[in-house]
This record gives structure tokens, C-alpha cells and sequence, in this order.
């Protein structure tokens, strides 16, 4: 009824796919709305510190048009409540945008791409282009990608946990044939025909009624939190007294007006006159509150956390799970497969060894018996998870499947091997799926009458232990003597050496009376002792171009790099010498040691040989978990690739898992935090990269804020204590917190990598966010900004040479002259933070366009400020010379800083960079109840 060939599928038309889709439906489902930018919107002016503004602005506008009327009182009040508005829409901008990335990053992850047989050929499509009427391959690992029925498979069993809440796996044959989207294949492969898409499926019910959005914190956001809490705290405490003194002073008549008469007089003033003084003293408290909480610390974070994930993405890395981008920067060790990740993945054979001899060349069919070619034939025809599909016309096959199972079905069809006609003769009667553990797969297959043959291939020694006999050119069975088995083993060494894959073949036949029938079949194990060889292959992949470079890279950043690979040791060792991970080829154990010895060993013995291993030969995914826990037990931050679904325990135990895009399974991929797309280790180089740079531009962040609120605190503190007025008015003072908060965060949370962050140490999770190289920096700036501010509030007049003016003017010209040097300061500031142990702070300004941008609005904005909104700011025009001395003295802070970078400071020794550090993702919920707080104060 749905028109589709079970072998070949559906044709694939553009006209037919839009009718099935138009009858069905498409594989998708409505997601809930993201949220509105007004919703953003309100979520800013929840702000209490903003709210108070808005009051205080309300009241002072209603008491100027009151007293003043409403030709000049409304000036101070609109002023304050228009630079409320204005942060709060940046601040709304700011967080509506990242929202919007978040979200297409989140659509991104889920787009799955997977294989689909139609016009009898095997294409990738993507989850979302999947129709009702598509025949799906599906193997281990694979999740369901829509509801359907089994057409075929061979020890198929299904994890149906997502959809039932229970971890049990069910076994699908044709009694129970039903398959539920969403679904991951626990075992065995098979194919499916899919039955319902997208709303119609139970999954794509489950997912339209729930929301994407997880409102995932950081552990480094939730640092942050407690920084900012604390310094909020030290704002709050230095504006209440703040507004004790300024209260005192007014009302005791100590607080003067420019012409110097006492702003309050007892008996003599209006009740609207003196609760504007007071909601003007009222207004300075709370602005130096708004200034001193750094709400753009959190800010920061998110920006640079989508920035990251957003670049990455470029760089052929897929973010997961947010914490990851972070601590990937304190990545100790990397525990790598070699196969895709170090090498090409590109897999040819290149040497054969059959009937007893080399094949030269490695197709060299003339050498081989008719009956030996067709054993050979049959057992890469029926032993593949692979497929081939023979064009009409004369076109070339077209081979898919694994890159192994390709380059072994590439070197049959060399042989002469029909694909088709060969597995039409036989007809399968049990599979065993290649299994990690054992490193081998088989099938058995019946030839007709009561002749049954179990094929058998895997890795060459482990297959040679279980082989009796031997096959010569001619086909002759002979016994495998000792000196056979020697000749073999010097054989499958000659090849590790060469760096190469040896894969072998061998099979033994049997009687259909040996075989269970049918109703029991499902539990036949496949004998496989006394095995017949056949013969062995050398499969060479090549190693990737570059990646010498990069684990050059990692050596120097203090990350150590070990391989883990499946393949034997010999060639393990030759492929590790190639990419750089070894440099001696005569190390021994513990530096290159197999899966199984390092498994044996006493978990004391065990954690210290991890410390040592760089490559781990003939291992298990569960030697690989037990790897990652030794090195996590001695305080590593270990990351770890991983493709297979039995990878999933090391991607998770690991503190960062990364899953392979091509060759992963999605049980791989949905238990990764980081998916390479690419399955490059240079990508992988590039995350680390990347998990730098979050932490090196929060910090740069951080000591930037640090400067400017230290400086506005105190110089409006003692301001207030000694003269009763302050220098920095609300309208200000709010200016410098946009500055501040929202495009300091832009300017320099977005700083692209460079080479510099690989030339030092991994940063441990649990070090002091702010370092005493950002100590010195920040205390030298503020002092430097402090020290000129102050010298201009108390000694401005004379120094500015306006005692000869107009009292009133020059109170406010001075003013206006300490508030455009403060916030010139703080643009230098900007380019001293970008460069926080270097002395070149300009080197590589042109690639960070987004900075020169920000930096030339702020000074553009300034210059209007300044010029244009004297009214609504309480600013007055200044002249050229003092804007050249306003620019003068700001430019001081950076020969300032240079000197400052001279002064040597202690700071952390490298082997301290991962001893407190092996926290990972179970501990990451720990300091979301507040230890990290209390350990920031």
C-alpha cells in the first residue's frame, strides 16, 4: 500500500518524496515558541536596582516640573529615566540575540543525518527529509528515526528505554516487528520501513509537548554569580554610607551650591525643594549601586559561551552541553582513537596473504585456486555490514558502509566478487555483529542441501588463535603447525610495523543437522574454534596531514596526548611514531602497554602506569574507561573521543566526551558533550583552543569591570564624605555602566584565540579566577585612575585655571571634565585588558573587528555626549585643548601599564594546574548549591 520495494525502497523523486510528505506528513515536529523579545524585555526591568531609578526618575521629574516648571524641570528626571530605558533595551537586545543562537545550535544538534535506501542505492539524508515509505539500514547504535516495522535483521534488539522508562532490551524479529522513534539499537543490524513521520510518531508527540530551552548554568556562570553577589554586597554597603553621609551633610547645612550657599537651610525651604534634594542624594546611592553590581559579569559568559559554540561550529565542532566549551580550557590529557581521528579514514588494502603466500598484487586473483576465490568471495559478500550498488549502463559500483567494511568490499570487487549474485547463492542464517570486546564478527550462511559455512573475520591474531587448519592456493586444507602459526604471526608483524590493519578471514563448514531450527535459532551461538584460515589483508590508513603539528601544539600547552586504539600493538607503536605521539621506537611498557595488561593491573599499579601510557594497544572500550578513571583518580581533566556505543561509559565518566560526527553512533554521540564533525584530531586542537579563550576573556572581562568599579566607588566615596557632592552624577554613572557592562562584554568576550593561549599551561578549574598578574594590572590602573580623578575633583578649578569664572560654570565644567577623562580612561582600559601578560596590547587589534567597533561608538557616543546632551547630562562644551588634555591623561594609563607588566608577580607553578582540578561533571551540580560562592569570597 505504501508503494515501496522492500530491497530498493522508494524511488526518490522530488515529485514523489512531496506526495508522501503532502499524504504523511514531514519527519519534524512544532517546537514550542522561543521567547518573545519583550519578554526579554521585562525580564530587564525586573532589575530592582533599575526599578528604584525609575521611581527616583519619576519623583524627580514631577518635583522639577513642580518647582521649575515644565520648560526646565524636566531635565533631570527624563535624563535618568531615559538612560534606564536605554540599558535595559541593550541589555534586552544582548540577551535576545544569544537566545536566538542557542536555539538554532540546539535545531542543529538534532538534525541527524543517516542512510536511506532508495532507487536501490544507499544516500545520507538528514532526519528531517525522512518519509513514510523509506527502507532504513539500522545498525548498533543507531537511533530510530521514526516509527515503522523490521522488513529484515540479524540479532536485532532495541533499547526502548526512552519511550518506556524501562532499561530492558527487546529483541525484533518478525513476531515483533514494531519499532518506536527515538528508540537506539542495542544490537545486531536490520532494516526498516518506515510507517509514520513527525507528529504522528509517539516520539514526535513526547517532543512537541516539551520545551528545548534546559536554562543550563556553567559552573564558570555560576562562579560569577558569587563574584558579582560579593561585589554587589561592597557597592551596597559603600552606597549606604554613601547616602548617611550626603543625608547628614544636607541636612546639617554642610552640602553648598555653587555659588557656595548651603543647599538646605532649616525653616527656610519648601517641602518640594527638600525632598528633591533628597531624592537627588537618594538617586547618587542607589546609581552607585546599579555601577558597583557587575550584572555583566553573567553576561559575559553567555555571550562568550555563544560566540565559542558559534565558531566552533565552523571549526567542525558541535557543542552539546555548554559546561564543556569551558573546561575544555582545562583539559590535562587527551585519550584519542586513532582510526578517523589521527589517521584519514581513508582505508585501501594494500597487502594480501593467501594460501599460504604473499599475493602480489594484493588482487592478484591468478594466484588462487577457483575453489579458494570463491571462499574468499562468499565470506566478504555475507560477512559485511557493508553494501554495493551496481548502477546500470556500466557506471562504477558504489560501495557503502563502514570504512573498513568499504576498503574489504572495494579489494572483493578487485577480485572479481559480484555483490549481488554472490549473496543471492546463500541464504544467512545467523549473524554475529562485529563486537568491540571481541574484536570480530561471523555469519553463517547455507549453501543449499545440508552444506552450512560460519564465516569468520576480525582482528589477525586473535583470529589465527581460534584457527586448526589452513587453506593453500590450491584449496587444500593442512594443518597449522607451530611453524605455520610463526610464519603467520611474522607476517601479521611485517604489516603492524608498516603501519598497516590486518584484518583476517576464516571460515568452517558445518551440516544443516548442527544448526537449531528456526524457533531457536535466535540463541545459536556461532561456533568459532577449530576455524579454517583463509588468509589476511593489510589495510593502510594513512595519517591525517597536520596532525604532527597539533599534538606539537598540545605538547607545548601542557596537555599530554595517548592514543587508544584497537588495532595491535605493533601497529599501534608505527602509527604513533608517524603522528608524533612516541619518539622513541624502543619504549616499552608502561609508555605502550595492550588493553589487557593494563586491565590485570592492581588499581594502585594501574592508576600510577595511566600516568606513564601514551598508547594503549588491543584495548576495549572498557579498558578505555578504566584509563579515563585512573587518570581522573590523579587529578586530570581528561578528554576523550569515542565512536562506538560501547565508548558511551569513558564519554561519560570522562570530563569531556567527544563524539565522532562521521563514524559515531548517536548512543556515542547523545552521551557526548562535544561532537567533531569532521573526526579531525586538528578540530579537536581547535576546542581547546576555543575552551581557552572562554576563560581567558571572561578574565579579561572581569579585571576590566574590576578597574572601572573600583575607581567610580571610591572616587564618588570620598567625594561624598569630604565635600558632600559627588563628581559622577546618576545619568553618568549610568553611562559608564553601559559602557561597562553591556559593550565592555561585547569588546572583549569575544576575542578570538591565539597561539599565545597554547604556549602556557592548563588553568585549573578550581584556581582563583582573578590571578595576580590581573591583581597587578587592576590595582595599578585604578590607582593611576583614582589618583588623577580625585587630584581633579579637589584641585580642578585651579588646575583647569577657572577661578576667574563663574562659579556655577565652573563647578560644572570641572565635573564635565572628570567625567569625559573617566571615560576615556576607560576606553585605554579596554585595550589594556585585551593583552593581560603581554606588553604589545595593539598585536592583532585589525582581527577583532567587533572591538574596533565598539571602541569607535564609544567614543563617537562620548563626543555627542559631551557636545550635543549637555541638558539631559549635566555636562557643559569643553574646548579643544581639554579635550586634548582629557585624551592626554587617559593616554597616560598605557605607557602606565606597560611598566606596571614589568613588575614580576608570583604565580602558580605548572604542576599545581590540575592537582585540585578532577572535578567533572558529576561535581558540576555541587557548586550550583553554593560552594563556589562561598569559595570566591
Amino acid at each position: 500500500m505504501l508503494k515501496t520495494d522492500t530491497e530498493k525502497g522508494i524511488s526518490g523523486d522530488e515529485s514523489d518524496l512531496t506526495a508522501r510528505q503532502n499524504a504523511f506528513g514531514s519527519n519534524t515536529y512544532p517546537r514550542k515558541k522561543g521567547r518573545s523579545f519583550l519578554a526579554f524585555v521585562w525580564d530587564a526591568c525586573k532589575d530592582l536596582t533599575l526599578i528604584i531609578l525609575m521611581v527616583a526618575a519619576a519623583v524627580s521629574l514631577a518635583l522639577g516640573i513642580t518647582t521649575e516648571g515644565i520648560k526646565e524641570g524636566w531635565y533631570d528626571g527624563a535624563s535618568i529615566g531615559f538612560a534606564v530605558l536605554l540599558v535595559v533595551f541593550v541589555t534586552a537586545t544582548s540577551d535576545y540575540k544569544q537566545s536566538l543562537q542557542f536555539q538554532n545550535l540546539n535545531e542543529e544538534k538534532q538534525n541527524i543525518h543517516l542512510e536511506v535506501v532508495r532507487g536501490g542505492r544507499r544516500i545520507k539524508v538528514s532526519i528531517y527529509d525522512l518519509v513514510v515509505g523509506d527502507v532504513v539500514p539500522l545498525k548498533i547504535g543507531d537511533q530510530v528515526p521514526a516509527d515503522g516495522i523490521l522488513i529484515s535483521g540479524h540479532s536485532f534488539s532495541i533499547d526502548e528505554s526512552s519511550m518506556t522508562g524501562e532499561s530492558k532490551i527487546v529483541n525484533k524479529d518478525q513476531k515483533s516487528p514494531f519499532l518506536m522513534s527515538g528508540c537506539k539499537v542495542a544490537d545486531g543490524y536490520g532494516t526498516m520501513l518506515v510507517t509514520a513521520v513527525g507528529i504522528n510518531t509517539e516520539w514526535g508527540l513526547l517532543m512537541a509537548s516539551i520545551s528545548e530551552d534546559s536554562g543550563e548554568e556553567t559552573p564558570l556562570q555560576v562562579r560569577l554569580n558569587g563574584v558579582a553577589t560579593f561585589i554587589g554586597m561592597i557597592g551596597l554597603s559603600v552606597a549606604v554610607v554613601v547616602l548617611i553621609v550626603l543625608l547628614a551633610r544636607y541636612f546639617t547645612g554642610h552640602t553648598y551650591n555653587p555659588d557656595g550657599s548651603p543647599q538646605y537651610v532649616k525653616g527656610k525651604m519648601g517641602v518640594g525643594s527638600t525632598i528633591r534634594g533628597i531624592v537627588k542624594i537618594f538617586t547618587v546611592a542607589v546609581t552607585i549601586v546599579v555601577v558597583a553590581v557587575p550584572e555583566g559579569l553573567p553576561l559575559a559568559v553567555t555571550l562568550t559561551l555563544a560566540f565559542s559554540m558559534r565558531k566552533m561550529m565552523k571549526d567542525k565542532a558541535l557543542v552539546r552541553r555548554l559546561s564543556a566549551c569551558e573546561t575544555m580550557g582545562s583539559a590535562t590529557t587527551i585519550c584519542s582513537d586513532k582510526t578517523g581521528t589521527l589517521t584519514l579514514n581513508q582505508m585501501t588494502v594494500v597487502e594480501a596473504y593467501f594460501g599460504g603466500k604473499k599475493l602480489a598484487p594484493a588482487d592478484n586473483t591468478q594466484m588462487l585456486s577457483a575453489a579458494m576465490l570463491s571462499l574468499i568471495i562468499e565470506g566478504i559478500a555475507q560477512n559485511t555490514t557493508g553494501s554495493i550498488f551496481e548502477p546500470e549502463g556500466g557506471q562504477a559500483p558504489e560501495v557503502t558502509g563502514s570504512p573498513t567494511e568499504k576498503a574489504i568490499l572495494s579489494w572483493g570487487l578487485q577480485l572479481g566478487m559480484k555483490f549481488s549474485e554472490t549473496r543471492s547463492k546463500s541464504s544467512v542464517l545467523q549473524v554475529f555483529p562485529f563486537n568491540s570486546e571481541k574484536k570480530r564478527g561471523g555469519v553463517a550462511v547455507h549453501l543449499g542441501g545440508s552444506e552450512v559455512h560460519v564465516y569468520w573475520k576480525g582482528a589477525a591474531e586473535l583470529i589465527l588463535e581460534s584457527c586448526t587448519n589452513w587453506l593453500d592456493a590450491d584449496g587444500s586444507k593442512n594443518s597449522m603447525t607451530p611453524e605455520k602459526v610463526g610464519e603467520f604471526k611474522k607476517f601479521i608483524e611485517d604489516m603492524a610495523i608498516a603501519s598497516l590493519r590486518c584484518v583476517a578471514f576464516a571460515y568452517r563448514p558445518c551440516d544443516m543437522d548442527d544448526v537449531p531450527n528456526e524457533d531457536q535459532r535466535a540463541d545459536w551461538v556461532l561456533p568459532e574454534d577449530n576455524l579454517i584460515m583463509l588468509g589476511i589483508v593489510g589495510i593502510k590508513d594513512p595519517c591525517r596531514p597536520g596532525v604532527q603539528d597539533s599534538i606539537r601544539l598540545c605538547t607545548a600547552a601542557g596537555i599530554k596526548v595517548r592514543m587508544v586504539t584497537g588495532d595491535n600493538l605493533q601497529t599501534a607503536r608505527a602509527i604513533a611514531l608517524e603522528c608524533g605521539i612516541l619518539t622513541d621506537p624502543n619504549v616499552s611498557e608502561p609508555i605502550i602497554m595492550e588493553g589487557k595488561t593494563f586491565r590485570a593491573l592492581p588499581d594502585l599499579e594501574r592508576e600510577e602506569a595511566a600516568e606513564k601510557i601514551s598508547v594503549m594497544g588491543r584495548s576495549s572500550p572498557n579498558d578505555k574507561l578504566l584509563l579515563v578513571k585512573a587518570l581522573r583518580s590523579r587529578g586530570h581533566v581528561v578528554a576523550v573521543t569515542g565512536d562506538g556505543t560501547n565508548d558511551a561509559p569513558a564519554l561519560h565518566e570522562a570530563d569531556i566526551g567527544l563524539s565522532m560526527g562521521i563514524q559515531g553512533t548517536e548512543v556515542a554521540k547523545e552521551s557526548s558533550d562535544i561532537i567533531i564533525l569532521d573526526d579531525n584530531f586538528a578540530s579537536l586542537v581547535r576546542v581547546v583552543r576555543w575552551g581557552r579563550s572562554v576563560y581567558a576573556n571572561i578574565q579579561k572581562f572581569i579585571q576590566f569591570q574590576l578597574t572601572v568599579n573600583v575607581a567610580a566607588l571610591i572616587i564618588n566615596f570620598v567625594s561624598a564624605v569630604s565635600s558632600g557632592d559627588v563628581p559622577l552624577n546618576a545619568v553618568q554613572l549610568l553611562w559608564v555602566n553601559l559602557i561597562m557592562d553591556t559593550l565592555g562584554a561585547l569588546a572583549l568576550a569575544t576575542e578570538p584565540p591565539n597561539n599565545h593561549l597554547m604556549q602556557r599551561p592548563p588553568v585549573g578549574r578550581r584556581e582563583p579566577l582573578i590571578t595576580n598578574i590581573m591583581w597587578r594590572n587592576l590595582l595599578i590602573m585604578a590607582f593611576f585612575q583614582v589618583s588623577v580623578l580625585l587630584t581633579l575633583t579637589f584641585k580642578g578649578q585651579s588646575l583647569l585655571q577657572l577661578k576667574h569664572d563663574n562659579a556655577a560654570h565652573a563647578e560644572t565644567l570641572k565635573n564635565t571634565f572628570i567625567f569625559n577623562t573617566f571615560v576615556l580612561c576607560q576606553v585605554f582600559n579596554e585595550f589594556n585588558a585585551r593583552k593581560p601578560d603581554e606588553l604589545n596590547i595593539f598585536k592583532g587589534i585589525t582581527g577583532n573587528r567587533l572591538f574596533m567597533a565598539i571602541i569607535a561608538i564609544t567614543v563617537v557616543l562620548q563626543v555627542l555626549i559631551i557636545e550635543f546632551l549637555g541638558k539631559f547630562m549635566s555636562t557643559v562644551r569643553l574646548s579643544w585643548q581639554l579635550w586634548l588634555v582629557s585624551i592626554g591623561l587617559a593616554f597616560l594609563s598605557w605607557p602606565l601599564s606597560l611598566l606596571g607588566k614589568l613588575i614580576p608577580v608570583p604565580d602558580r607553578p605548572f604542576s599545581d594546574s590540575f592537582t585540585c582540578c578532577s572535578r567533572g561533571k558529576k561535581e558540576a551540580d555541587d557548586e550550583k548549591e553554593g560552594s563556589a560562592k562561598q569559595n570566591n569570597v
